[in-house]
């Protein structure tokens, strides 16, 4: 059997979730397409997704296409959701791009191409909408092969030769000799291979709404994207690319199987440990259905596994490595009603389950919890979700930017052990250097103490970092351990264990925050803002005003080119006036500026320096830092 599981991707409002129900219409699953607008689709499930009349979640429908078993994926559109869509890219075999005949080439567009270039995934290219008033397919394939790729071909033969011969002087060669030896089926065989290479780019013209230039869609995806024939017999190998909850709160984990096969019952290798499988469906004939086993190829739904986004079964996948870009905003989610605090922080820990890149910090003292975020939309589907689902109802605080913190040197610390000013059993010496990530090394014998207190050190450095001196995670640090020293379990003459004078993992978990602060203190470190880099287009009149935005905005322009009455700017801007400009951009470029934006990195921050309230025991003020500790102990 042969699978292709194949991506919808768009712009947000382009009609790629139409273009799905009218995928499913055709291929005889549904009687009639649904409808956005009236929240009848099959893959827009999720209530706040009918509501909106976006998709949030990626969703997964079956049907056959000739004897091919397509697994379709529509993915959100809206730029907030955008780890949803890198997630699924990693199991896609070919993605159809969905640009509208009226809108054309738009910032989201942009940005899904260059990542499906980047990931080698074959694309064929749809343009929508064509029943649609002011749609223009002649000036949208001309954006086309300007902004997306210069290999982009409508499907006249004419045109399939003229780029086949451009991207093969073989082909060239022998066609100029032998035209006759190139039939269509010869042509279209030519097209398959460039097309599975990423080197070439069909479009097609169309409406979901009517119906029109679905056939020939239809037939671009049967014959021109790579479906294969999976290894069932193969060592077990998939990846989880989505995880959702049972009514009854079991773990259900959406898995890509690229070979092998898995049978309920089965005992499955998780990393170091496995998982039993309690349950499984595959996706046939429009939805999921119960099934005793899945096979390699088909993206099956199953229960029994305590596993996250991400996670492996068996051997690893040659997946495509998704580039996630980290969420730049912060706001602090608080209850309405004060009782909600505990069900709020576990309601926002399973949320966290389904999208690993939102991030919690929870503070004790204060009793808040701030999540991570993309954008303004994201925050309001989870503070819907968490009424919706979960029956918590939220505020949010002000949107902050996430900043970084990078050491400007080295510093180092140590506390020793008997000391009148060590109040632990335990002796830690601690070097910080700038480096690549975080990582952990010894200069001290690993034999020299139990590996329990190593360990502590290890865990307790990476969990400190979360919060440096300013309160921002500290990146790209190496951490050696240049000192260790412990006291012996020590009991007494009846054999009772004395913890007055034995070490303890304990101690050094409460120690290592107070010497890491030390050293970041003699390093020092500087504040870096998130950075975008963006495109941005605009009449070339318009450009005195543009450019005075940008300046406001902080932004750093690197590149003006003018081409044919219209400007475009390349440069970086603060991610925390990306927001600002978008809103003000109309108002200086009469309703026709064009912004693209995507993470690009950190910059030191430019004036006052941000912080940001700190979550733990503050290891910054030695005497608070003590009280509150040794109180705990």
């Amino acid at each position: 059997m042969k699978t292709l599981n194949l991506g919808i991707l768009a712009h947000v409002d382009a009609g790629k979730t139409s273009l799905t129900e009218r995928l499913l219409h055709t291929a005889g699953i549904i009687g009639e397409p649904g409808s956005v607008d009236d929240g009848s689709t099959q893959t827009d499930t999720l209530a706040l997704e009918r509501a909106r009349g976006i998709t949030i979640k990626a969703a997964v429908v079956s049907f056959a296409l000739g004897d091919v078993t397509v697994n379709l994926i529509d993915t959100p559109g809206h730029p907030d959701f955008i780890a949803e869509v890198e997630r699924a890219l990693g199991v896609l075999d070919g993605a159809v791009l969905v640009l509208s005949a009226v809108e054309g080439v738009q910032a989201q567009t942009r940005v899904l191409m260059r990542t499906l270039r980047r990931l080698g995934i074959p694309v064929l290219l749809f343009v929508n909408k064509l029943d649609r008033r002011g749609a223009d397919p002649e000036r949208v394939f001309r954006e086309i092969t300007e902004k997306l790729t210069p290999t982009a071909v409508t499907m006249a033969p004419d045109r399939v030769i003229d780029l086949l011969a451009t991207l093969d002087e073989d082909f060239l060669t022998e066609y100029l000799t032998a035209p006759d030896a190139f039939t269509p089926s010869r042509l279209r065989a030519e097209l398959t291979a460039k097309v599975a290479e990423g080197r070439a780019h069909p479009v097609y013209f169309g409406s979901a709404i009517t119906g029109t230039g679905i056939d020939a869609l239809r037939d671009g995806i049967e014959n021109l994207l790579p479906a294969k024939e999976a290894d069932v017999h193969a060592p077990l190998s998939g990846t989880v690319f989505k995880v959702e909850r049972a009514p009854g709160g079991e773990k259900i984990a959406y898995v890509r199987l690229f070979s092998g096969s898995v049978s309920v019952r089965d005992k499955v290798p998780l990393g170091d440990d496995e998982g039993k499988v309690t349950a499984i469906s595959v996706f046939d004939h429009g939805g999921a259905v119960p099934s005793a086993s899945a096979g390699a190829g088909r993206i099956a739904k199953i229960s029994g596994l305590d596993v996250r986004i991400g996670d492996v079964l068996g051997a690893r996948p040659p997946m495509r490595e998704a580039r996630f870009s980290p969420p730049t905003l912060e706001t602090v989610v608080s209850p309405v009603r004060p009782a909600d605090r505990g069900p709020l922080h576990q309601a926002l820990t399973r949320l966290t389950e389904q999208d690993p890149l939102i991030g919690l910090r929870h503070d004790e003292v204060r009793q808040e919890t701030s999540v991570s975020l993309y954008g303004e939309v994201q925050k309001e589907v989870i503070q819907a979700t968490l009424a919706d689902e979960y029956g918590v109802d939220v505020t949010f605080s002000e949107t902050t930017t996430i900043c970084v913190e990078r050491l400007r040197g080295n510093g180092s610390a140590a506390e020793l052990i008997g000391t009148s000013s060590n109040p632990f059993l335990a002796t830690v010496g601690l070097r910080v250097e700038p480096g690549s990530g975080i990582s952990f090394h010894l200069e001290v014998e690993l034999g020299s103490m139990p590996y329990s207190f190593v360990k502590a050190v290890e865990d307790t450095v990476r969990k400190t970092l979360r919060e440096g001196i300013h309160g921002w995670e500290v990146r790209d640090c190496a951490v050696t351990m240049t000192h260790s020293g412990y006291y012996a379990r020590q009991s007494h003459a009846h054999g009772t264990f004395d913890k007055s004078m034995s070490s303890t993992a304990g101690d050094f978990r409460d120690l290592t925050p107070l010497v890491l602060m030390a050293a970041l203190r003699e390093a020092g470190t500087t504040v870096h803002e998130p950075l975008h880099r963006f495109t941005l287009q605009t009449p070339a009149d318009t450009l005195g005003p543009v450019t005075a935005l940008l300046a406001r905005a902080r932004a750093v322009p690197r590149t003006t080119l003018t081409k044919g009455g219209t400007a475009e700017i390349e440069g970086e801007i603060p991610a925390a006036k990306t927001h600002e400009v978008h809103q003000l951009l109309p108002s200086a470029t009469r309703g026709e500026g064009v912004l693209e934006t995507a993470f690009h990195g950190y910059r030191p921050v430019r004036g006052a320096v941000p912080s940001r309230s700190r979550t733990d025991h503050n290891p910054l003020n030695r005497k608070e830092y003590l009280l509150r500790v040794l109180r705990r102990v």
